[in-house]
């Protein structure tokens, strides 16, 4: 007996229909992966489930009762948990991680109106041991990288007893050695009967974990796929056409170098290297969260330092004091998390998609200080065609965007002008095939500049770079992957 079924979902925004008659069942104790493109209908699907949506059409059965949640605390009581991949409103700046574990028992009116510190952290122990994490309990929730902002968030939505665990995206800033971890507390809440949707693109996590993979393309579920499943046409279902499986040529780079580190340090007690990027070369830096690869691009960029060590740009010292003066040199840089870094929070003025692109070139498209919008919907428009944004023009909101077509405006921000070096962190993350495809063609697109990608998933390394070179505890070890030039 199933303990999840929807029937024949729907749901619409104005003219656009998200879902389309949408048929899924999940049985206890099963891991259902979902798959799709980006506007595919995955995160409708999850809303919905999740008491944030109500579907236009349709009906949801959990555990043979009509389910139609009002509210995510509504679905959380009736036994489904979704973690969601924005960690951002997980816990709140000020907090510990102990607090942040138990954010939701402080505002249940059903709680002690007085708590012990140390009971919190018992608890908060009890939480994280059993699912399998370790996290520094009395460290500001803010301070935490986004690896571990998504543990506190697995952890919590473990602690909810959930029947029905809906995950988004949950590796997408996880370490290899992490995720498999990840893996393994899944799979004993598999053997507790606890059954997951599980929405994700990468394939080590389907391989590793699917029992079933739904596919999802226009808001229609269009193939199932059971263990094993064929992933390469589980891929060209998804998107429509048939995956390319060679990988993008290697360029033969200029010889002259665009940018150069001498006797670099991220720490002052890590080894020194030197690495040194050519013009019309893209080079990935891969290692374990951890490893130096976000403070290796932070110290270029001027949002971070280095210990020790010099910089050259173009033949010329490079040492900026902040980002102003990177962006200034000819540096641009796509951070991690993209809702934090790249993206003008909802509602604010600038989170149009021309806005998005046009942020940091105002004061030179603008130098009188008077804005005209001709400039920016230009720009706009032609990143939109380049780069396949599915938007409804340039005044529309990047937060009605999927996650691939916002990571696509972002990099649109630095495509309008491209410079001389471009830094990408994470550029993958919470993207799907067609749209890494649209993404990696982008960044391979600029023989005139280096491009340098920092990513904890080696094969999304080898899938876009022309090199790729390993970080270990914050130094250079070695190339992992050098592609044959052609």
């Amino acid at each position: 007996m199933p303990l999840l079924q929807a029937r024949e979902l729907s749901r619409s925004f104005g003219s656009t229909r998200a879902l389309i008659d949408l048929t899924l069942s999940i049985d206890p104790g099963e891991i259902v992966a979902l798959m799709g493109a980006n506007g595919a209908g995955k995160s409708t699907f999850v809303k919905i489930l999740s008491g944030v949506l109500a579907p236009d059409g349709g009906r949801i059965v959990f555990k043979d009762q009509a389910y139609a949640p009002r509210t995510p605390a509504e679905a959380t009581r009736a036994g489904v948990v979704t973690v969601h991949q924005s960690t951002d409103l997980v816990g709140i700046p000020g907090l510990s991680v102990a607090d942040a574990l138990l954010l939701n028992r402080f505002v249940d009116p059903r709680s002690p109106f007085f708590v012990s510190r140390r009971s919190v952290r018992a608890e908060a122990e009890s939480m994280l041991h059993e699912a399998g994490f370790a996290l520094p309990l009395d460290r500001d929730f803010a301070d935490l990288p986004a690896a571990d902002r998504q543990l506190v968030a697995i952890a919590r939505a473990l602690a909810n007893r959930a029947e029905l665990l809906i995950l988004d995206e949950p590796t997408a800033s996880l370490s290899t050695g992490e995720s498999q971890r990840l893996y393994a507390t899944l799979k004993g809440l598999k053997q507790r009967g606890i059954a997951i949707l599980y929405i994700s693109h990468r394939m080590a996590d389907l391989e590793a974990l699917a029992d079933r993979v739904v596919v999802l393309r226009g808001g229609r579920d269009v193939a199932s796929f059971d263990r094993p499943v064929d992933f390469d046409a589980a891929i060209e279902t998804m998107i429509g056409r048939p995956l390319a499986s060679a990988r993008p040529h290697a360029r033969r780079p200029h010889d002259d170098p665009v940018f150069e580190l001498v006797g670099a340090r991220l720490l002052p007690s890590s080894e020194p290297f030197d690495l040194v990027l050519h013009r019309g070369e893209v080079v990935a830096v891969t290692g374990v969260l951890g490893a130096g690869k976000s403070r290796l691009l932070s110290a270029i960029f001027g949002s971070g330092r280095l210990a020790a060590g010099t910089m050259r740009l173009a033949g010329r010292p490079y040492r900026p004091a902040n980002p102003r003066d990177a962006i200034g040199a000819g540096v641009a840089m796509a951070g991690e998390d993209r809702h934090r870094s790249s993206l003008m929070p909802a509602g604010w003025p600038g989170e149009s998609v021309a806005a998005t692109i046009s942020l940091p070139h105002l004061a030179r498209w603008y130098p009188s200080g008077l804005l005209r919008n001709g400039i920016e919907r230009g720009k706009a428009e032609a990143a939109i065609d380049r780069l396949g944004i599915r938007a409804d023009g340039p005044d529309a909101s990047v937060w009605t965007l999927s996650g691939g077509n916002q990571q696509k405006v972002v990099l649109a921000r630095w495509e309008v002008e491209p410079g001389k070096l471009l830094l990408l962190d994470e550029p993958f993350q919470g993207v799907d095939v067609g749209a890494r495809h649209d993404i990696i063609g982008a960044i391979r697109a600029h023989a005139d500049r280096a491009t340098l990608i920092a990513t904890s998933d080696p094969e999304e390394a080898i899938e876009v770079a022309d090199r790729v070179v390993v970080l270990d505890h914050h130094s250079l070890r070695s190339d992992l992957f050098d592609k044959p030039a052609s």
